[in-house]
């Protein structure tokens, strides 16, 4: 009863914190960038000056000798979905861990889709798919997700994407958004992935740590696996090894990068110190152009 009474304060608290970000960002963009699957027939109406030529209904003008249009309205029926890796290395971070990060992000995309009356749904993995729950509408069910998530213990501290997303793209039936939220810590998943780029809209969100990118110089420290418990210690006051670090790092980045670029899918990259709102703004606006051309 206590842990239940905690799991809903959080997710009230992840709310509250996110609404700002989702009044003033989120939803305008969400809705321009996320298109619908088509447009549906709305009404008849008369022609007024400005209006496009090309949906005048000659049928309907022909008989009252005044010209009418056709009216349209966007056909939304979207469907979203969140994979999100909830392995050990996500509880790392400096002053906040990645996964606490990822679930104020996921939660403000969730609530932008609940303005859209989009539906919703959510894969959790670690190196398999330990959850999933169908994408539906509404508030009661977003917040269950988002509860979900909050309250989730996984099964496994390791990774496998090529896993994952194989489960993944065999779930997904119809053309959805596809959001992944991971570091991408895994041994190589393309093939996954490109099959769920050829039938979806995927956006990878990759989140991680600057503690992961550089270390600092203090001495000897046990780093420490989080998926594998691994142990090993370092001297971080060797400078040839600070440097062949973060020179590891960014080429292994840069090689996902490349991946993800070949692949024409969009990456939200999120870095635990820093605000999110900041690269989210970068996203819609990149898709914005796009939709414009």
């Amino acid at each position: 009863m206590q842990r239940t009474k905690e799991i809903i304060k959080q997710v009230r608290k992840i709310e509250i914190s996110t609404k700002k970000l989702v009044d003033g960002i989120i939803t305008g963009n969400y809705h321009s960038v996320f298109k619908g699957q088509g447009i549906e027939f709305s009404e008849i109406r008369e022609y007024n000056p400005g209006d496009d030529i090309r949906t005048i209904d000659w049928k309907v003008t022909a008989r009252f000798n005044h010209p009418f249009i056709k009216e349209f309205i966007e056909e939304r029926n979207l469907r979203m979905f969140f994979a999100f890796d909830v392995s050990g290395s996500g509880s790392f971070g400096n002053n906040i861990s990645k996964k606490r990060k990822a679930i104020e992000l996921i939660a403000s995309l969730m609530f932008a889709a609940l303005r859209n009356n989009d539906k919703v749904g959510l894969f959790l993995f670690t190196d398999n798919v330990e959850k999933f729950i169908p994408a539906r509408k509404g508030r009661r069910h977003i917040l269950k997700l988002i509860s979900t998530i909050v309250s989730y213990e996984p099964q496994s501290k390791k990774t496998n994407l090529n896993n994952s997303l194989s489960y993944v793209s065999k779930v997904i039936k119809k053309r959805s958004i596809l959001f992944i939220i991971s570091d991408f810590y895994s041994s190589d998943f393309s093939k996954p992935l490109k099959i769920l780029r050829n039938k979806n809209d995927v956006i990878a969100i990759n989140i991680s740590d600057l503690r992961e990118k550089e270390i600092p110089e203090v001495g000897l420290i046990q780093l420490e696996d989080e998926e594998t418990g691994e142990q090993l210690l370092v001297d971080t006051s060797d400078l040839d090894f600070r440097k062949g670090y973060t020179k590891l790092v960014n080429e292994v980045q840069r090689k996902l990068n490349f991946q993800l670029r070949k692949m024409k899918i969009d990456t939200i990259n999120i870095l635990t110190n820093e605000p999110y709102d900041i690269p989210l703004k970068r996203f819609f606006k990149i898709r914005k152009q796009r939709v414009v051309r």
